[in-house]
């Protein structure tokens, strides 16, 4: 494993000598914007396990992507080998079908310490809910991005994200009521406390989640990936693609429905990605929003 191979993957072409807030925000970048957010492997029969130098090999070397306990690891891992004060954090993810915090810890945060300020570096949350910059940990403060407005708050010491989005533009009107869509303005995201954490914490949920039926991971096949405007994103047989304020506070959301054999097509030629074994796609209704 190599900062070179990884780089060449990112297609960062930076600076590596200062461990500054420009430097991460650039090195980050470029991560959410090459390697997806996806979890196809639980879809085409392999096993996603946690092991760094499997993780490394996935994403840098097969041109793959990967949930937060892949993609947060190896960016963790990447920053701690260019000199950054790094540590991972434990979340909880918000279920906005039942409206309540998950009671397991399944989401994997980087913090990021740089002259004393600390910083929540997450790539590995996907579709709009994605940051596309570090956010500085403090409580209160409005912190917009090309996203939206992000917002930490905390409460005796329990830290909350929320997202603020813009309204939405659909020109398929017949997904005007996807189940897919958000509704509400402001959404939770996750909660999280600043205890350390490390990659063993994950173990079982690892496991669970792409096992488990009642499992977001096993009702959808997911993949999306940031761009330089928005964001695309393929759940099951249906392809979004998400223009950011394309209009004053307006976001433009483009829905098509793929075919079986437009499946594959589409991850190449959308995602850059290319499955070694058969996808079988899959969308249960309800639980994800994007």
């Amino acid at each position: 494993m190599n900062l070179e191979e990884y780089f060449a993957r990112t297609g960062y072409k930076g600076s590596t000598e200062k461990q500054d807030l420009e430097t991460l925000t650039d090195i980050f970048q470029h991560h959410i914007r090459a390697v997806p957010f996806e979890n196809l492997s639980i879809h085409c029969g392999e096993k996603i396990t946690l092991e760094l130098e499997h993780v490394y090999n996935k994403i840098v070397r097969r041109q793959r992507g990967g949930w937060c306990m892949e993609n947060n690891q190896l960016l963790g891992w990447v920053l701690k080998r260019l000199g950054y004060d790094t540590s991972f954090l434990g979340a909880y993810v918000f279920n906005p079908h039942q409206n309540a915090y998950a009671t397991l810890m399944t989401h994997l945060v980087v913090k990021v310490v740089i002259d004393g300020k600390a910083y929540i570096v997450d790539g590995g949350f996907g579709v709009s809910y994605q940051m596309w910059q570090p956010m500085e940990l403090v409580s209160g403060k409005d912190q917009p991005q090309a996203p939206g407005v992000f917002r930490f708050t905390e409460k005796n010491a329990v830290w909350y994200l929320e997202k603020m989005r813009r309204k939405q533009y659909i020109p398929n009107q017949s997904f005007s009521n996807s189940d897919l869509l958000e509704k509400k303005e402001c959404r939770k995201v996750y909660m999280f406390s600043l205890e350390p954490r490390t990659v063993e914490d994950f173990r079982f949920q690892c496991t669970y989640l792409q096992t488990s039926p009642d499992s977001l991971f096993t009702k959808k096949s997911i993949c999306t990936l940031q761009t330089t405007d928005g964001f695309r994103a393929l759940i099951g047989w249906t392809l979004t693609e998400t223009t950011y304020n394309y209009k004053e506070n307006m976001d433009l959301v483009e829905f098509v429905t793929l075919e079986d054999e437009e499946v594959e097509k589409t991850l190449k030629e959308k995602f850059n990605i290319t499955l070694d074994r058969k996808l079988v796609p899959i969308n249960v209704k309800g639980f994800y929003t994007i």
